[in-house]
């Protein structure tokens, strides 16, 4: 069993913070995660990868513009 830090964390792996998406029909729903995959797989990248990306590059023009 892999020892833990106090968090209850197995030693060696980072702390993260999950995130569930739904995209709604409207804006797109599963053809938008269609899209993402192409993109993912073309660009040899994870979903989760995209969709972190996506979301600093927002907070980063937000916060410039704030």
């Amino acid at each position: 069993m892999a020892r833990r830090t106090e968090s209850s964390q197995p030693l060696g792996v980072e702390h993260t913070a999950k995130l569930s998406l739904y995209v709604p029909r409207q804006k797109g729903g599963a053809a938008v995660l269609e899209r993402l995959r192409k993109i993912a797989e073309r660009d040899d990248r994870s979903l989760n990868y995209l969709a972190v990306q996506a979301i600093l590059e927002f907070l980063d023009r937000k916060e410039q513009h704030s």
